[in-house]
């Protein structure tokens, strides 16, 4: 599980760079090109994305697989909002945090 928990970090990595990081780099360039280079970018995502959900899936049910995802992803892009966009950390970050906690205890609590 842990490889897989390490797998959905990287995939979301390229993700949110996929989803996000023209906003930055590309903002002056075609929009043709800001989609391209974000599709490059999700081929890298889903090839670690695919395999780590079929590992994750092996020990956890799709439930606590898409709510480990949605926690994984938040983490991802509050680091690449603060780091990356340079965009100051708010406090709606914690409470969306302790509404993900919420779901993580749910999903997980049987």
């Amino acid at each position: 599980m842990y490889s897989a928990i390490g797998l959905l970090f990287l995939s979301n990595i390229f993700m949110t760079f996929a989803w996000y990081g023209h906003l930055k780099t590309l903002k002056e360039s075609p929009l043709y090109w800001a989609i391209l280079a974000s599709w490059g970018i999700a081929f890298f995502e889903y090839c670690l994305q695919v395999p780590a959900n079929r590992m994750g899936f092996e020990s956890l049910s799709l439930a606590q697989l898409k709510i480990t995802q949605e926690v994984i992803t938040m983490i991802v892009f509050a680091g690449f909002s603060i780091w990356y966009m340079n965009e100051p950390l708010k406090l709606d970050y914690l409470w969306a945090s302790l509404c993900l906690l919420g779901a993580v205890y749910f999903i997980f609590r049987s």
